[in-house]
């Protein structure tokens, strides 16, 4: 356990919570410091939650729509980001899409339809975990698709994205980006542990072996995929900062009313430990 007489008067105080209290007790091995730091981190997602929610009523109020779509490696983390996004939020207010492998008749269909049935409503916020990206990088990296149907998309989803924008949408694109190392590592304990064994697929298992292939690919949609959605890189190695990132980002791009510009700064690792 680290010595408290490494600790500031503020972090002692920090521990001597509720919140910091029961950080701790959940450790495996005790560690004050890093009891301190989950604790800061907790309060940041709080305030930047309560502030989603401000988002949320202004989108209702205004029947405004917004999309965001969250793309990545395997195991890249968008989920969890998404869960803890949503996690206030009204139920009936949004809408998290994660859409199997289409059947046949989605197969015959125009590629965009099914992502356009899945479109927000007026006052809606839809999340994608994964969305019409996969034809960019998963789909063609494990020939779920011919390079005439990868040519198609390519050359169609920028115009797509105008429309979608024009018809008054908000569009926002987020990669979480990690290494190769922690992707492994993260394989590994979804092996590994028995709540989460069902999340590894036959993708996952081939993702490592073709890890140079998605980045070919991941490049190839950065280059041609910005025309009127830019993308949002969210280095993802640190789960945590990663969450904090991404709730910065949508928060700063959506022009919702009453914004605390203070709450969506960003800030660094170290100015939120040092709060």
């Amino acid at each position: 356990m680290t010595p408290l007489r490494h600790l500031s008067e503020k972090e002692l105080k920090i521990i001597n919570t509720k919140k910091g209290l029961g950080a701790l007790l959940r450790q495996k091995h005790l560690d004050i410091n890093k009891t301190v730091r989950n604790v800061k981190y907790e309060k940041r997602l709080e305030k930047l939650q309560e502030e989603m929610l401000i988002l949320q009523q202004w989108v209702a109020a205004n029947n405004k729509k917004v999309v965001i779509l969250f793309e990545g490696r395997d195991a890249a983390g968008k989920g969890g980001a998404i869960r803890r996004i949503i996690q206030h939020l009204p139920p009936r207010a949004i809408r998290v899409v994660a859409l199997p492998k289409p059947n046949e008749t989605e197969i015959g269909q125009w590629y965009f339809q099914r992502y356009i049935n899945c479109l927000p409503n007026n006052g809606e916020i839809v999340f994608f975990d994964r969305s019409w990206y996969n034809r960019a990088v998963v789909e063609p990296v494990n020939d779920f698709c011919t390079k005439k149907q990868y040519d198609n998309f390519m050359s169609q989803v920028n115009e797509f994205e105008k429309m979608i924008q024009d018809s008054g949408i908000h569009l926002l694109k987020l990669y979480f980006s990690i290494t190769k190392n922690e992707q492994e590592r993260r394989f590994k304990d979804i092996i590994d542990t028995e709540t989460k064994k069902w999340k590894y697929s036959d993708v996952d298992r081939r993702a490592l072996s073709l890890w140079d292939e998605y980045t070919k690919y991941k490049e190839l949609m950065f280059k041609n995929t910005q025309e009127h959605a830019p993308w949002k890189v969210i280095k993802a190695n640190r789960k945590t900062s990663a969450r904090i990132r991404a709730f910065e980002y949508i928060l700063k791009m959506i022009p919702y009313e009453t914004k605390d510009l203070e709450t969506i700064k960003p800030k660094t690792l170290q100015a939120i430990l040092n709060e």
